[in-house]
């Protein structure tokens, strides 16, 4: 006899169907497991033997065979436990096989019985869904594929026991309910952050727009401080962002509890991450932090500390808005649509144009230290400003600054009207001025006669190139939007051109 559960192998945030198929025939006793397993679920055999003994079952003293169709689709991760038991479990006529196919299964046992939470459960529910089947899950994981549905049916056990006395009708298990994160309320304040006015106007600028943006200036001038309050003055998920957000950290196993939550990302690696960390991929093809960052923002901090083929691997993401990870034997794709966040000294020592500070090396201090960032990957940011050192009379200025609460509104409504003018050009999924795309551009700019005049002084002047050209025009239709004009004027252009500029002042910062 062979009995059958579905089940799910990941690819990317896909979830692609797996047959488990049990046979449990004459012949010397054996466990075998088929199917390109890798080293997790080649060790199921075992946490499954221990999880049946513990339940009160014993495998019988035949010839077991577990085959994972399609046999050449590789299988990786624990989560193929539950559904090996369930099919063992269905084969010795423990379990009534017919309910059993209407259900997918993942979990992964404890040798106790207990069912362990897996990474996937959301997409996997997802799948289930569109396939017109319910899921059987790790407890703990419940209330994250609550989120697939009310139309689906969701089983959550604790343990083996638990599931059995279910389908026996002597225990019912209630469906769980789908949860979500309290929103923080200790997210760090730009009222925290004395003077540094520019750095805060361009803070909010990037904010309102999704803009990329660097922040260059000595140590302890703030850039930390800056980019770790981006967060409190951007606008929360919309639920497909949150959708996609929470695909990705399924995967990642980074979902707390199975619970969701509407703050966007934001992701800081150090500068001593890998290629693999960063973008994605390693034995397992993991998401990197660019896609576990998807629609929110990753922050370089000491970016050209970083390797430089690895800030150079960041590129086409940061163009395409997904990471494709290729490789001799598989081919993935992972959403990354993020707002990159970077700050850098201008120089090794730090105090490079600084008063009263002259470097050792002299210009070559900063030239050497800058060109470890590509010029192709500096073309790629929207906004960079310099941030000087915080002068004695800001830091003991009493007076509050402006707090992140206010700054918030006026981002949210500019990112409203970003919105509702994507909407009606028929691009709803452009979401930003960051996103629009090249072709549309002209569509949403409405340049005046004096702001075209001046576009066209300042793109021969600063040599800018096409991406650059595009890049300024959508900036300047974000300071647009955040003072509420339809049109963008040259007072709007003209500061947009000033973040592009940094580039040009010699030993100080590009």
């Amino acid at each position: 006899m062979v009995s059958r559960i579905k089940t799910v192998a990941f690819q990317g945030v896909d979830a692609v169907p797996v047959d488990v198929q049990v046979q449990i025939g004459p012949g010397a006793h054996a466990f075998t497991i088929v199917g390109l397993p890798d080293k997790a679920v080649g060790e199921s055999r075992e946490r499954v033997r221990a999880a049946l003994v513990a339940s009160g079952l014993a495998l019988p003293a035949k010839r077991i065979t577990i085959n994972l169709a399609p046999a050449d689709l590789p299988k990786e991760g624990s989560h193929y436990d539950l559904p090996i038991a369930l099919g063992l479990m269905a084969a010795m006529g423990a379990l009534p096989a017919d309910q059993l196919q209407d259900y997918m299964v993942l979990g992964e046992l404890a040798l106790d019985g207990t069912v362990a939470p897996v990474a996937g459960v959301l997409p996997a529910a997802m799948a289930a869904s569109g396939s017109g089947l319910g899921l059987i899950c790790p407890a703990r994981s419940g209330p994250e594929a609550a989120w697939a549905g009310e139309d689906v049916t969701i089983l959550a056990p604790v343990s083996l026991i638990g599931l059995a006395n279910h389908f026996k009708g002597t225990q019912i298990l209630s469906r769980p309910e789908a949860r979500m994160h309290k929103p923080a309320t200790d997210l760090p304040d730009l009222a925290d952050i004395k003077g540094q006015q520019m750095a805060k106007r361009a803070l909010e600028i990037a904010a309102a727009g999704g803009h990329n943006l660097l922040m260059v200036g000595p140590p302890g001038s703030g850039k930390s401080m800056l980019a770790s309050r981006l967060p409190s003055i951007l606008p929360p998920l919309s639920p497909k962002e949150l959708l996609d957000v929470s695909m990705v950290q399924s995967i990642a196993g980074t979902l707390s509890d199975g619970q969701l939550t509407d703050r966007r990302p934001f992701r800081a690696p150090h500068h001593s991450a890998s290629m693999a960390a960063l973008v994605g991929g390693g034995l397992r093809t993991r998401p990197g932090e660019i896609s576990l960052a998807h629609n929110g923002v990753l922050f370089l901090d000491e970016l050209p500390e970083f390797t430089p083929q690895v800030l150079d691997s960041l590129r086409q993401p940061l163009e395409t808005g997904e990471t494709s990870i290729a490789r001799a034997n598989y081919r993935v794709t992972y959403p990354a649509r993020v707002q990159l966040v970077a700050a850098m000294n201008p120089c090794r020592c730090g105090y490079a144009g600084e008063p009263g500070h002259s470097c050792k090396r002299g210009p070559r201090c900063a030239s050497d230290y800058q060109a470890r960032v590509s010029g192709p990957f500096m073309d790629r940011i929207d906004i960079r400003i310099e941030v000087p050192a915080v002068t004695a009379s800001d830091l003991v200025r009493s007076e509050k600054a402006e707090q992140s609460a206010t700054v918030a509104d006026r981002v949210a409504a500019a990112r409203d009207r970003q919105k509702a003018r994507f909407e009606a050009l028929g691009i709803p999924d452009c979401r930003t001025n960051a996103q629009c795309p090249p072709a549309r551009i002209e569509d949403v700019i409405n340049l005046d006669q004096a702001a075209a005049d001046l576009l066209q002084e300042a793109a021969d002047k600063m040599q800018l190139s096409a991406r650059g050209y595009h890049r300024v025009l959508k900036v300047a239709r974000s300071i647009a939007d955040l003072d509420g004009d339809p049109g963008v004027n040259r007072l709007h252009l003209a500061e947009s051109l000033s973040y592009r500029a940094l580039e040009n002042t010699g030993t100080k910062a590009f």
